[in-house]
């Protein structure tokens, strides 16, 4: 959790607050999709978290999949921003957020595979085909329109 949203959720409690989002979807050079199953909520999902406070959201992404994985970002790419109520999420210590993410692509990436540990149990490569069933429920949307464009 963000220094800031720590922040928010001291004075707010669990009520719902909208959270902006930075998030990175990873292709390797055979098109597989780079997924992180969470230590939160045992579900699959690409990498991200909360912006910090005057922090760019691209610098955001960028530090957030570094943390998560290990990678470093070469290049990112804006994919889309994705809001609304599909993108809402109950965290299972009780925190309500309204999630506005957005996504990044990246393709050009150096490091070494490297699961940050009191978040990521596992890191692997996916054929957008054979994505895993079990998908963190605010990632949804922005895969749906990864595979509508590129998988015709």
């Amino acid at each position: 959790m963000s220094e800031y949203i720590k922040t928010i959720r001291q004075k707010v409690g669990h009520d719902p607050v909208i959270q902006c989002g930075a998030s990175v979807i990873v292709i390797n050079e055979a098109g597989e999709l780079l997924l992180q199953l969470r230590r939160d909520n045992g579900m699959w999902g690409y990498h991200g978290g909360s912006v910090e406070l005057n922090e760019k959201v691209e610098d955001a992404a960028t530090r957030e999949l570094f943390e998560e994985t290990g990678l470093r970002a070469e290049a990112l790419e804006l994919f889309g921003v994705f809001s609304g109520a599909e993108m809402a999420y109950t965290y299972p210590n009780g925190d309500v957020v309204s999630n506005i993410d957005t996504v990044f692509l990246c393709r050009d990436y150096s490091g070494e595979l490297k699961p940050q540990e009191n978040e990521v149990s596992q890191l692997s490569f996916f054929p957008p085909t054979e994505l895993p069933e079990n998908i963190f429920s605010a990632n949804i949307p922005a895969l749906n329109e990864y595979l509508k464009r590129f998988m015709k």
